[in-house]
């Protein structure tokens, strides 16, 4: 057993058999979505009440349908210009790096306003913004997903970090 798994099992001893069982299952399912720190996340949510599960979920979303999506067939031939570069002799590869990395700016700046939760280039406007977990029947939770900017690139499946976004 290494250190991590080993904190993970001290960690879970130290709870109530029904927050244990939560726990358990909770991880399975981040570790179903792909997540490689499911304990931290895990326990984050457990600890500090944070909406781990929903963040987790919503990054990974945006990532695989705005950014990953430019590399499906024919993506990037459903745009008229794209075409229209590719037909000129345009390498595939590099539109479809263009493409995930404009992205990803995108999503990146999107994320980053809801966080915000306002217009901070406007004042005096009493209106403001939040992006808050549902339960299982849609319900606001109350648990406002915060921080949805940061760990953007860790959502990346090739475990680059969205790395060759920039090359």
């Amino acid at each position: 057993m290494d250190d991590a798994e080993a904190t993970w099992q001290s960690w879970l001893s130290d709870l109530a058999p029904s927050k244990r069982a939560a726990a358990e299952a909770l991880r399975s399912q981040f570790e179903a979505l792909g997540a490689t720190d499911a304990p931290h996340r895990t326990r984050s949510k457990i600890d500090e009440n944070q909406p781990q599960l929903a963040r987790f979920a919503l990054q990974r979303s945006l990532w695989r349908g705005a950014i990953d999506s430019w590399a499906s067939p024919g993506a990037l031939e459903q745009v008229a210009a794209a075409q229209r570069l590719l037909e000129a002799g345009a390498s595939r590869d590099d539109l479809v790096l263009l493409a995930r990395a404009v992205a990803y700016e995108a999503v990146f700046v999107t994320v980053d306003e809801l966080d915000c939760g306002a217009d901070v280039n406007v004042s005096g406007v009493d209106a403001g913004w939040a992006v808050m977990e549902s339960g299982e029947d849609g319900s606001p939770t109350g648990r406002i997903l915060s921080g949805l900017h940061e760990g953007l690139l860790t959502m990346d499946p090739s475990g680059r970090d969205g790395a060759d976004l920039w090359q």
